[in-house]
């Protein structure tokens, strides 16, 4: 089933400057997926990132997509244009890479649906700002240098806004988001799993609220 889409879509560095923070989503079941969103929603974060790693994340992303209006909905760990265009006709409004190749950069090209792609290093940042991305992912952001990486790479390539993604909690974030180059972060740490698995929305709300109120 295809989700209905806005009749003008917000850019990448549009939905980028939404929230603080993007929480990065593995879910199992669209039910579980739907609650855990709305959640999210009412605690500040209506940006979300669905990462297509389970067999039920297209199922989940759709029911997002149709049941959680207030959500700009979007797909993450998208490794191949097969996936781009899987993610797109279930209601995706933005895909999300931890990398990038030739071929998927062909086919968001192609697609109307936004590109956050992710590079780790400045060679593959001016690779992506030559092929016309100047917002990027930057990760795993703890692994590949942290807030200082980000802070070397500021002055050579100014043009470049990040969202830097992987072993970043609420205490990191905090440092991330001072940086000038940085739109937001990504982080799973807002659906712990005790907390999907007894249905805790209250909880997740709450982790929502505090992950927002970063940026006030």
């Amino acid at each position: 089933m295809t989700a209905p889409r806005p009749s003008v879509a917000p850019t990448i560095a549009e939905i980028l400057r939404l929230s603080p923070v993007i929480p990065v989503l593995t879910f199992e079941d669209p039910d579980t997926a739907v609650e855990a969103s709305r959640a999210l929603v009412r605690g500040g974060l209506r940006v979300l990132e669905v990462t297509l790693r389970t067999p039920a994340a297209l199922a989940a992303l759709a029911r997002i997509a149709r049941d959680v209006p207030d959500a700009v909905v979007g797909a993450g760990t998208v490794l191949r244009p097969a996936q781009y265009a899987e993610a797109e006709a279930a209601g995706a409004m933005f895909c999300v890479s931890p990398g990038f190749t030739p071929a998927l950069l062909d086919a968001a090209a192609r697609s109307e649906v936004p590109f956050l792609p992710g590079a780790s290093s400045a060679a593959e940042s001016m690779t992506l700002l030559d092929a016309g991305y100047a917002a990027q992912k930057f990760f795993p952001a703890e692994p590949a240098g942290g807030t200082a990486m980000l802070k070397a790479l500021a002055a050579p390539l100014p043009a470049i806004t990040f969202c830097p993604t992987g072993g970043i909690d609420l205490a990191k974030a905090r440092g991330y988001l001072d940086l000038p180059n940085v739109a937001c972060v990504g982080g799973s740490w807002l659906t712990p799993a005790d907390a999907m698995a007894s249905a805790d929305w209250d909880r997740i709300e709450r982790l929502a609220r505090e992950a927002a109120s970063l940026r006030a």
